[in-house]
């Protein structure tokens, strides 16, 4: 069973949360009103996801996740933003401190079911509508890194295809479709991509590759010609 810590100031938000998510099996073992309680909380309990919100009194969501995911952290913790952000710089810098994915809170119940259950398996949420528009936005606001040719070296000419795709907000399926492989080998690649580049999700493969220069333009492969 899928265990969850709810962050958010309104207990009503919290209270409605959790009668969504244990509707569906998932187990709602712990609840913060704070970012500083959330580390707390989380650290004692464990759980396999943070439902994380970003502007709260008495701690941001975004230091708390950089206490709980970010970059250095031993055993991180994935963490689901879930706010009412439009593209702000509560976004990206969430992103950067470590956030393995993005939801409105307006979202529709089993969107808010998928979400935890996706993060907590790895996928992350860079193929949603809503994280494509970020990572676009988050491309644009950055300035272009140079390509570090020791991290590019990690990556095999189709891993650089997959991840360059990635980067655009692809699901499997599309980055699949685009090179003419199965999505199971998408995923067996991607896979093998984050354990090269440490990486637990495909969120942050896609900050790696923003900020390694890696995310670069993509070849696309001609489809397999008659045998």
């Amino acid at each position: 069973m899928t265990r969850v810590v709810l962050v958010d100031d309104q207990s009503v938000v919290r209270a409605g949360f959790a009668v969504i998510l244990g509707s569906e099996g998932i187990d709602v073992v712990g609840e913060a009103s704070s970012g500083t309680q959330a580390v707390e909380v989380v650290r004692r309990v464990r759980p396999d996801v943070v439902c994380m919100d970003v502007r709260m009194p008495g701690g941001d969501g975004i230091t708390a996740t950089r206490e709980l995911a970010g970059p250095g952290v031993v055993d991180p913790v994935p963490v689901l933003v879930v706010s009412t952000f439009d593209l702000d710089d509560y976004v990206f810098g969430a992103l950067e401190a470590g956030a393995s994915g993005f939801l409105l809170k307006d979202a529709e119940p089993e969107v808010l079911v998928d979400a935890v259950r996706r993060v907590a398996s790895g996928d992350g949420l860079v193929d949603s509508s809503l994280t494509r528009r970020v990572l676009d936005e988050f491309a644009r606001r950055r300035a272009p890194a140079p390509r570090d040719d020791g991290a590019a070296g990690l990556l095999t000419p189709r891993e650089h295809e997959i991840v360059t795709l990635l980067c655009r907000g692809s699901s499997n399926a599309e980055i699949a479709a685009a090179l003419f492989l199965e999505p199971s080998t998408v995923k067996s690649h991607l896979g093998r991509v984050m354990t090269k580049t440490g990486t637990r999700d495909r969120v942050q493969l896609v900050v790696w590759a923003f900020e390694h220069g890696v995310a670069g333009p993509v070849r696309r492969s001609a489809p397999p010609g008659p045998r």
